[in-house]
């Protein structure tokens, strides 16, 4: 099943969206909104689905041809989002490049910091940066969307608790993030809104591709409408989306709607090109000696985009321009 958040109010509107993309209708009637299908999830998913089989055999009314411009993020805001770092090869990469060793226990335990969820970006809605001194970067990343998670729940019985899964472009004002970290209290200015895909989707939609809490798909990242990388989001992910559900559940509940992001997508074969262009930087700065790739710039465009073995695209694209804020 794939849903949507069309643009109304603070919140959107819920719509259910074609497998393929093409066409969408609202289902306000079930849920009005993203946020209240995930409340009530196991009385709206069913009414839910059979509307999505409906619209795929073509037999729904009220249809509309889908317009990713006119959605927001699946959840336009969010109780809480919770970004791990899940690619530890990613990790390690950066504290290579500073000269940094990296704690043993990075392999065995996430790194997740709380990210602000009050008010997300819309797929197709721009990136605003005050100046790009800042350093602007797009980060390509996985996120799920899960229902209520008791305290402690463990790694084995997390897997039922994500609900939808959908793709993210968490920004980052890289030379922001230095100051903050040193004073030891984490991101805050650094770590701008958050972008989502414009369809989220239910884990059976990925196939074969779901299995062990992961996405075995490339994602597929463009700028300026240039390849920049397509690393497979199932290799090299030392943390499933189990695992980080567990890690933020050690000592809290979590909310019905609550967001966990896999951090930026990598392989520890480079081959395939990087989710970011701090980790371009970094090759760079260990290969040469000097980083050559400038972060992003106003009027750049990132687009970021996941597909199935068949080549059509599941979640919609991320698809930004970056510009200055007034």
């Amino acid at each position: 099943m794939k849903l949507a958040s069309l643009k109304s109010g603070r919140d959107g509107a819920l719509a259910i969206v074609s497998r393929d993309l093409e066409h969408c209708l609202t289902v306000t009637d079930i849920a009005r909104t993203m946020q209240q299908a995930i409340d009530h999830w196991h009385e709206a998913a069913p009414r839910l689905l059979q509307v999505y089989d409906r619209l795929n055999g073509g037999k729904a009314d009220y249809v509309m041809r889908f317009d990713p411009r006119a959605c927001a993020s699946p959840l336009p805001r969010a109780y809480q989002w919770a970004d791990g770092s899940a690619y530890v090869t990613h990790v390690e990469l950066v504290r290579k490049a500073r000269g940094a060793e990296m704690p043993q226990s990075f392999w065995t335990e996430p790194l997740m910091y709380q990210g602000g969820s009050d008010a997300f970006t819309g797929p197709t809605d721009e990136i605003m940066a005050a100046t790009e001194a800042y350093g602007i970067d797009f980060e390509g990343e996985i996120a799920a969307i899960t229902d209520d998670v008791p305290m402690n729940t463990r790694v084995e019985e997390a897997d039922p608790h994500i609900k939808l899964l959908m793709l993210a472009n968490d920004v980052s004002l890289r030379n922001l993030i230095p100051g903050e970290l040193a004073k030891g209290f984490g991101f805050f200015q650094s770590k701008p809104a958050t972008s989502f895909s414009p369809v989220a989707v239910t884990p059976d939609e990925l196939g074969e591709a779901w299995r062990e809490a992961k996405v075995h798909l490339p994602l597929n990242v463009r700028l300026n409408g240039e390849p920049f990388g397509a690393p497979n989001a199932g290799v090299d992910m030392t943390f499933s989306f189990a695992q980080l559900i567990a890690h933020a559940a050690r000592t809290r509940t979590l909310s019905a709607g609550t967001i966990i992001g896999s951090g930026t997508v990598s392989n520890a074969d480079r081959s395939a090109g990087s989710c970011c262009i701090a980790e371009r930087r970094m090759l760079e700065q260990i290969e040469f000696g000097a980083a050559k790739t400038p972060f992003l710039r106003f009027g750049d465009r990132v687009r970021i985009e996941m597909f199935n073995p068949e080549g059509r695209s599941i979640f919609g694209a991320i698809d930004q321009h970056v510009v200055q804020a007034s």
